[in-house]
């Protein structure tokens, strides 16, 4: 970790605030119990899934009017962003940023976007099959097979994009020296000269 001469200790900053810290477990302990009761226990599923898709709109508001560092708008950046990211690391000088980097970013996006969909799905699922829920005045039941077909098919793609996310988790902590998933819990890493992106609030 870097010190400060001045004051001979690790100089350490607030990246991630309370918000968003709640909001990534609660998340995680949400999607995991709605996988694991996805074949009985229903209605620990259906409370899973709903809890899920209120997460998300909570993340998607905080988006845009959290602190900045909570803001997309400090963290999804577009191709050249990513491409500039990816070439750092070929050259093994990968940018270090404070907030998410450039792919971190992107699936965040990316899963809040397919977890929506899982979660929405789902509850279209049950007034198709159940004719219960906030959709269930509407003939979804002529479509169960293709929401069903949806809602396992999006399922699969956010198992699939939570694995390359713990991946990238691991492979990031190893590649800067620091403990992102300790940095979720806390709150805060530690501060570098050459740290790239905006965590002020």
């Amino acid at each position: 970790m870097k010190a400060d001469p001045a004051i001979g200790r690790t100089v350490r900053v607030k990246v991630w605030d309370a918000a968003v810290r709640l909001f990534h477990w609660s998340l995680v302990a949400a999607f995991a119990l709605a996988y694991v009761s996805r074949h009985e226990h229903y209605d620990l599923h259906l409370a899973s899934g709903y809890t899920v898709l209120g997460l998300i709109a909570f993340r998607v508001g905080w988006g845009f009017l959290g602190p900045v560092s909570a803001r997309f708008s400090s963290f999804v950046v577009g191709p050249t962003g990513q491409l500039a990211y990816l070439r750092g690391i070929a050259r093994r000088q990968p940018a270090r940023f404070l907030g998410h980097n450039p792919p971190g970013g992107l699936m965040v996006v990316a899963l809040l976007a397919v977890l929506l969909i899982v979660a929405a799905s789902g509850v279209a699922l049950d007034a198709a099959e159940n004719r219960a829920g906030p959709l269930a005045g509407y003939t979804l039941f002529l479509y169960t097979d293709r929401i069903d077909a949806i809602h396992d098919l999006s399922t699969d793609l956010a198992l699939a994009l939570v694995f390359v996310h713990v991946v990238g988790v691991v492979l990031s902590s190893r590649l800067h020296h620091e403990n992102l998933v300790v940095a979720m819990i806390t709150g805060y890493k530690r501060a570098d000269a050459d740290d790239s992106g905006d965590v002020t609030s």
